[in-house]
């Protein structure tokens, strides 16, 4: 897929390579972004690649078909979204991350 950006530049990830929700978090205003909106912050970023691990490139919008969820009223409700969504979608690369989602809610 071409990317508006390289997922590994400066402007993907502060000139680090960094993953998933950390990158996702950035997008984020925490004084000012909330309640935040699901279908609308998906319309404007939902085609920004999120490097999920140091194989995996996919666009934020193909994460978020994984978060439960239309709007959250903070950052740390949305966080957890995300987390989980992720997890229950297998992108959180890291062993035992399966741990964190079986009988647990958002």
């Amino acid at each position: 897929m071409d990317w508006p950006h390289d997922p590994d530049g400066e402007e993907g990830s502060e000139g680090r390579r960094k993953y998933g929700q950390a990158i996702i978090a950035k997008k984020i205003d925490e004084d000012e972004d909330f309640p935040l909106n699901k279908a609308e912050f998906v319309e404007e970023f939902g085609d920004e690649p999120i490097r999920i691990d140091y194989e995996r490139v996919v666009s934020l919008g193909e994460i978020f078909e994984h978060v439960d969820g239309e709007e959250y009223g903070d950052f740390v409700e949305f966080h957890k979204a995300v987390g989980k969504g992720m997890r229950e979608a297998g992108y959180w690369f890291y062993e035992g991350a399966e741990q964190f989602v079986k009988g647990k809610s958002a």
